[in-house]
């Protein structure tokens, strides 16, 4: 959604459980789904564990699924993202995907914005999990550091890219939320 800025911090927030049951999964887990990295070129140096997942077709009305991360990650993350939108945004809305996503050490995700309309009407927000000091989370040519136990709304309407320098990966989870008036309840 084009938030009018590039980046909007939404503040601070205890990360801890939803960090742990991250970074303890095992790596088969992060394997086990490459529907992102197959079907979104910018995205092959990454590795997903998917929540919840649409790929959008038949905008606006869409299926929005639960996928293996769901037993993962859903303990942790729902009501971690529940509080998130109760302190920022209107009620009523859904979340359409919601998933960790790792950047391999060396890995980038080339500039693009995010073109299906359910990103037009859609937040995206990013919770920090690991980085390091040379990841470059760049939007509109800025580079951006983004500070573990923080959270960010992104305007992917800006050109937007990542490059991850560092020895070790970059992993972010990342929900997008499509308020109430954005619905298709038909």
């Amino acid at each position: 959604m084009d938030i009018g800025i590039p980046l909007k911090e939404l503040g601070e927030y205890d990360i801890n459980p939803l960090r742990e049951a991250i970074l303890n999964q095992p790596e088969e887990a992060w394997l086990s789904n490459a529907r992102r990295q197959d079907e979104y070129e910018v995205h092959q140096y990454t590795h997903s564990i998917v929540m919840v997942f649409t790929d959008g077709e038949g905008w606006p009305s869409i299926e929005v699924t639960r996928e293996s991360g769901w037993e993962l990650l859903a303990e942790q993350a729902v009501p971690l993202m529940h509080q998130i939108l109760n302190d920022h945004y209107p009620s009523g809305g859904t979340i359409i995907r919601a998933m960790a996503a790792r950047l391999e050490p060396g890995g980038y995700i080339i500039p693009h914005t995010d073109k299906h309309p359910s990103f037009h009407h859609g937040h995206r927000i990013h919770i920090p999990i690991r980085t390091n000091p040379k990841v470059r989370f760049m939007i509109s040519g800025r580079p951006y550091q983004f500070e573990i136990g923080k959270v960010y709304e992104i305007n992917n309407q800006e050109k937007h890219s990542v490059m991850n320098k560092g020895n070790e990966s970059r992993i972010n989870f990342i929900f997008d939320y499509i308020p109430p008036s954005k619905i298709d309840r038909n």
